[in-house]
């Protein structure tokens, strides 16, 4: 490798922002000695150092370099092996100043005398260019690129701050950061993967690196982003969509999509730290119920526990704990229980967990090999060693007999780890584990390497022993820290955030960002959970969360109570209502959970993942201060909070597109903007249609896409219930007009094997009218109605009939405000109606 020393100030603000050694020698790979051509990609030399660059697909880069001719292992925690071992073939492209090659998609070109590289579509756009040559300082590198002014980021996890990571700078180390604020960082996840955007076109940047790392989006230099680590591979992976879709899809494919979860965890969940007596969680149960306020779960936080010890019971605040979870789901809800992992330090006191962990060696040790210890809820505790396939088996089994109790969930807290009384909040870096693993090398490593990854192969001990007890059952699994890939194995929140205005307008964007970066089923503590929350920001987060993936209310131990029917009769009202709501949308918010588990598409979406050309010049149009709190849950509902919501200013919603309607009312939303000849508003800057919103209370605004055929189905009290009535679909007419439907038992993986529900309808007008096509059941899973009620929005018949398809007979309609409706059998055969 040519050794060449940078300018000092460049230096040590990068060893200052790594916290690598000043005295670290920094070199580059920076000068193309020999090139040897692959199949599939190149093969570069720069003395010594060597960089491989190959094609997983068309659209998929990977990028591995080291310091010496070996390169890393071949093996990674987040990236499947069939995404690693994939190849496509290339067409080599060299020249006197550069050498690469070309797929059908990408342009990959490097310097020779430089050693940088710039990756360009087929068309010549520049998609990611090198601003130097990747450096090392030590064992430390860093990738730098050049930012144009006009591309932004997003991705990285539930980081704070806004939706857009340009011009900031995070820290990926997982934190466990209690009272974390808008500037807080690190927090609790690290998933190295970001997603540029520039003039609607899309890019993927995974970096599959578990030490302590970060990444600058133009924080430390102007017009350039950089990321690297302290330690361990330089293995990158660099995907194109063009469409951001495509690229969240991509990365699915690389990291591992959600599986599909149990039905009842879209349900509402009440929680906090902690319900503490087996009576005071009957009485919780029963207020629901009482109050008719949907539920689906009860958690049990800690003090369930003997002495805070994992996988005990303390019978004199539950003593009949197992009689308590049958009441329960005789009464239709869920019991998700906690297990933290770190296991009490209890030698010769009947401690199963600790017993038979010292037993079989599942321990992580100091660094002398010794069993290390640390403080946390149950005092001195130890910690299994999750990066060995047989401790995770051994943990797995520890849950046994909750599960066969009926327990129905589990919640992975604490996972970062946790440590008590050290100011490092966590074990020292020296602690050593054994990486026994499948697809790895056996070794030790030392904690510094593993953090990161922690939190993520507890969660896959939880899950992937849940499948063993059961394996036809669906874990649900709840984790606070994890990984790239986590998703494969958890669901997860945001943390231990506030009681405050700015939280709930936090979670907008911090959601958006778990989307996008793989975990889709997420959620925040819903009113906040370090503190007691104003009775109206209750209301109002009850009211958001409503339309989020997981709906959890949580609170910590010392605060006021929480629960929805908290602050009088009229604030409890306003909160059933949007729960009933949710419950109402069950059907669309499972078919967006079976669409996850396929494509790892969100639930919740930033707008410019379905509009990548909303505004005139392109540019993502969540990243204007004024929609920074709209979102979209799935494709076709767009929910519009206030920008700021403790202002009560009026304030204008955003549309990415000309054609929406009022969730509430029906009515279409106002008149777009005049249009040029392309179809894009005259003004060049501005959305296509805004509307006038004054904040109120008891009112979210919520919008739906024009061409929806949008689910509903009738009000239960639980998904346990069956639904009474027909199923509903609500057509707001407009272009592309369709929608979809998938059901199944909601339990088990019988899906699998063709019992489940499909349903995708349509609708055309013409001019004779309004054609609907309600599309034949596939599968075999049995639908729970046996009518469908069909609403139209946005048109009016002229002769206020409905003919259905081989029928001499025609239906009367039904006339309602913005809206016109005809009560249908269905056989599963499918049919065919035309309005008029």
């Amino acid at each position: 490798m040519a050794h060449r020393f940078f300018a000092s100030l460049c230096c040590s603000l990068f060893l200052s922002f790594t916290g690598v050694a000043a005295s670290a020698q920094s070199t580059a790979f920076d000068h193309i000695t020999q090139t040897h051509a692959l199949p599939n990609g190149v093969d570069l030399r720069d003395g010594a150092a060597r960089m491989e660059i190959t094609a997983l697909r068309d659209n998929v880069l990977r990028i591995r370099i080291s310091q010496t001719e070996q390169l890393p292992e071949d093996a990674s925690w987040a990236v499947l092996d069939s995404a690693r071992h994939s190849t496509v073939s290339v067409t080599a492209e060299n020249s006197d100043a550069t050498v690469g090659f070309a797929t059908r998609w990408l342009r990959v070109a490097v310097e020779r005398n430089t050693g940088r590289m710039t990756i360009r579509d087929r068309d010549g756009n520049v998609l990611q260019q090198d601003a130097r040559p990747v450096e090392f300082h030590g064992n430390a590198f860093r990738f730098y690129k050049t930012m144009p002014l006009d591309e932004h980021y997003f991705g990285l996890g539930d980081k704070t701050g806004p939706l857009d990571r340009r011009d900031q700078a995070f820290t990926l180390w997982n934190t466990d950061a209690y009272g974390f604020q808008e500037s807080t960082d690190p927090i609790y996840k690290s998933i190295p993967y970001f997603m540029g955007f520039r003039s609607g076109r899309a890019f993927g940047v995974l970096m599959d690196n578990t030490w302590r790392s970060s990444f600058d989006f133009g924080k430390q230099l102007r017009d350039v982003y950089s990321y690297g680590a302290e330690n361990g591979p330089l293995d990158c992976y660099f995907f194109y969509g063009p469409d951001p879709k495509q690229v969240v899809e991509t990365y699915a494919w690389l990291t591992g999509t959600p599986p599909l979860p149990p039905l009842w965890t879209l349900g509402f969940q009440q929680s906090r730290y902690s319900y503490d007596s087996q009576a005071r969680v009957m009485q919780i149960a029963d207020r629901l119920r009482s109050d008719q306020i949907p539920a689906d779960a009860i958690y049990l936080d800690i003090d369930y526990q003997y002495k805070n010890r994992p996988f005990t019971v303390d019978k004199q605040r539950f003593p009949d704990f197992s009689g308590m979870v049958q009441q329960l789901k005789a009464k239709h809800f869920h019991v998700v229980a906690i297990t933290d992992l770190h296991i009490a330090k209890a030698p010769g006191e009947d401690y199963r967990p600790y017993d038979t962990g010292m037993a079989g060696d599942e321990f992580v040790k100091n660094p002398d090999g010794s069993v290390y210890t640390g403080v946390v809820w149950p005092g001195p505790s130890v910690f299994p060693d999750f990066t060995r396939q047989q401790t995770r088996a051994w943990w797995g089994g520890l849950y046994h007999d909750f599960y066969h109790l009926g327990i129905a969930g589990f919640w992975n807290d604490m996972n970062e780890p946790a440590i008590f009384e050290t100011p490092t909040k966590t074990m020292p870096l020296d602690v050593v584990h054994r990486i026994e693993e499948p697809g790895f090398t056996k070794r030790t490593a030392t904690h510094a390497e593993i953090h990161n990854v922690y939190g993520m192969q507890n969660t896959r001990g939880t899950f992937e022993g849940l499948l063993r007890l059961e394996p036809n059952q669906r874990p649900f699994v709840l984790t606070r820290a994890s990984y790239a890939g986590g998703q494969r194995y958890a669901a997860t929140w945001t943390g231990d955030n506030s009681s405050t205005w700015n939280h709930l307008r936090l979670t907008t964007p911090m959601l958006e960002n778990l989307g996008l970066s793989g975990f889709a089923f997420s959620g925040a503590d819903v009113g906040g959970f370090a503190g007691t929350p104003q009775k109206d920001l209750l209301t109002k987060w009850l009211e958001v969360a409503a339309f989020q993936p997981i709906d959890r209310d949580h609170t910590e131990k010392n605060s006021g109570d929480q629960e929805p029917w908290v602050g009088g009769a009229d604030a409890e009202a306003i909160r059933r209502r949007y729960i009933e709501e949710r419950y109402r949308l069950m059907p669309y918010l499972y078919t967006l959970a079976e669409e996850t588990s396929r494509t790892g598409l969100p639930m919740v979406r930033p707008l410019f993942l379905e509009f990548p050309d909303a505004l005139p010049d392109r540019h993502p149009i969540d990243v204007d201060a004024s929609a920074s709190q709209e979102f979209l849950l799935g494709p076709d509902l767009l929910i519009a909070g206030a920008p700021f919501p403790d202002k009560m200013d009026d304030y204008d919603v955003e549309f990415p597109s000309a054609q929406w309607y009022n969730y509430w009312t029906g009515e279409k939303v106002g008149k777009p903007a005049a249009l040029k000849g392309n179809g894009q508003p005259q003004s060049s800057s501005g959305p296509v249609l805004t509307t006038r919103v004054r904040p109120d209370l008891a009112t979210l605004p919520v919008f739906v896409r024009g061409g929806t055929i949008l689910p509903l189905a009738p009000l239960t009290q639980s998904t346990m219930d069956t639904p009474q009535g027909p199923l509903t679909l609500r057509i707001y007419t407009g272009d592309h007009c369709h929608g979809s439907l998938y059901l199944d038992d909601g339990t088990t993986y019988n899906y699998r094997r063709g019992e489940y529900l499909r349903m995708d309808s349509s609708c055309q007008l013409n001019s004779t009218g309004l054609e609907v096509h309600l599309g034949p059941h596939q599968g075999s899973y049995p639908a729970w109605w046996k009518e469908v009620r069909i609403e139209v929005y946005g048109w009016s018949p002229q002769k206020d009939q409905v003919a259905v398809q081989s029928s001499t007979a025609t239906l009367p309609l039904e006339k309602s405000v913005n809206c016109v409706s005809v009560t249908v059998p269905d056989n599963g055969r499918g049919v065919d109606l035309q309005f008029r």
